[in-house]
This record gives C-alpha cells, structure tokens and sequence, in this order.
C-alpha cells in the first residue's frame, strides 16, 4: 500500500497530492477481490473525514456525467440514484439496524468484521450510496478518534473513518488522519499483540513513518478501488471481468 509513504510526503510539505496505482493483498480473491488491484488515494492538509466523503461523492458523481450516465447508472438491474444527498450511517446504528448480534458482542466475540461483511454491506448503498461512518477506535488503528465517546455504548470510542459503499460494494475507505505519534506507535504495538494472539507473525514497526509523523500536520486520506469502479458502471458481476489479466494468467 502507498499509504505509509503518501504521509510522509504531507510531512515532508506536500498539502494536496493523489496517486494512481497497484495495491497488493496478500491471499484475497474472489467475485469482488484480487490480490493486485488499482487504487486512487488521495491527501489533503486540513481536511477531515467530513471532507473526504465530499470529495469522494463529488468524483464519482463527476464520473457519471462524463460517461453519459446523468444522475443514476443502473447496477445489476437496480436503479443507483447519485444526485445528492448521499446517506450517512454510523457503524452503531448500522448494527442496530441490520446485524444478528450487537456492535458490543461483536467486538468482544471477534466478529466485527464478519457481521459488517455479511449482515451489513449487503445492504448499504441502494438506491442512494451510502457512507458508513464512526468506526469503534479498534477498527480504526490509523485513525483520529472523536472526541466523545459513544453515546449509547458507554466506553468504546469511535474513530473518524469512514467507507463509501453503492450497491453493496465497498468502494472507497477513508479517514481523518491520526498525527501523534506516541498515539500510533502504541496502536500498533496493540495490533501486533492482537496478531500474536491469533498466531500471525507480529509487523515490524515503521519506524521511519512514526520519525516523519512528529511533523505532520492535520490532515485526511482516503483510497477508492478503480476496478470495482469500473465495475459499476460497466454493471459487471465479477471484477474478473474489469481486469486485463487475473493473477491466474499473469
């Protein structure tokens, strides 16, 4: 992932940059996944996730005109309507609205990510896209975390990341960047204790990242997927069908 290296770039005094490239995932593939894929992520100085989901809702829209598809596309036959306002949702009440189990018990069972994948993306983002926000800080380990913690689950913070899902496809990840880099190096020292628990190998620390992140200043990323983009707009079911070539004809 370019993410670590973007940073250091808004550091080193860059304030608005973006970049267009391959991503790698180790062991993901299916209808939605590739183990290489295209990513665009972008950064900006100043801004926050409220920014992020502006800009992310502004050029997909600008997307759609440009291509001839007006204010909506249809995607698997279901009409996608782009004309703002999206929707926004906290990942608290998505999980009251739409999970088998609480955010709570989902956190504390491990399966948060489980209940998100098939309980509540599925249902996310039609016919208005829509952008899951307030991740709990455990989600979130890059992060800037609200100042308040959550209203109806007393002691779980909730992180400003947001994602931006249409029809059901997570599209685009983002958030307001964590800058304090005490804060960080003790994240990933919990995320790595979390790896080891669970029997993987712990990260080596960046150590030339958390050095570069005493002079960042405020700021928000986000990385949008261009396969799955494209995806939409062409109404393809598989990302197979988007790519030149798949990992198993390289």
């Amino acid at each position: 992932s370019p993410e670590l290296y973007m940073k250091r770039l808004l550091s080193g005094g860059f304030q608005k940059i973006f970049q267009i490239c391959k991503t790698f995932r180790k062991d993901e593939r299916g209808p939605m996944h590739l183990p290489e894929l295209t990513l665009l992520e972008w950064y900006e100085t100043g801004a926050d996730y409220t920014d992020l989901m502006k800009q992310c809702q502004d050029m997909i829209r600008f997307v759609a005109l440009r291509t001839g598809h007006g204010d909506s596309l249809i995607y698997q036959g279901k009409k996608i309507r782009l004309a703002v306002p999206w929707d926004r949702i906290t990942v608290e009440n998505a999980f009251q609205a739409y999970s088998r189990v609480s955010l709570k018990d989902a956190l504390e069972t491990g399966r948060f990510d489980e209940i998100v994948s098939f309980d509540i993306e599925p249902v996310l983002g039609c016919p208005v896209p829509a952008f899951l926000v307030d991740y709990p800080e455990t989600m979130a380990a890059l992060a800037r975390l609200n100042p308040e913690p959550s209203g109806r689950l007393p002691g779980i913070r909730t992180a400003q990341r947001t994602e931006c899902y249409i029809s059901g496809i997570e599209l685009a990840n983002g958030f307001t960047e964590l800058t304090d880099p005490e804060e960080q190096r003790a994240r990933f020292e919990t995320e790595n204790q979390i790896r080891e628990q669970n029997g993987m190998t712990a990260l080596p620390m960046p150590e030339a990242f958390l050095s570069d992140l005493a002079n960042m200043p405020p700021a928000a990323g986000m990385a949008l997927g261009v396969d799955r983009l494209v995806m939409l707009f062409c109404d393809a079911r598989n990302i197979d069908s988007v790519v030149a070539f798949t990992p198993e004809t390289h």
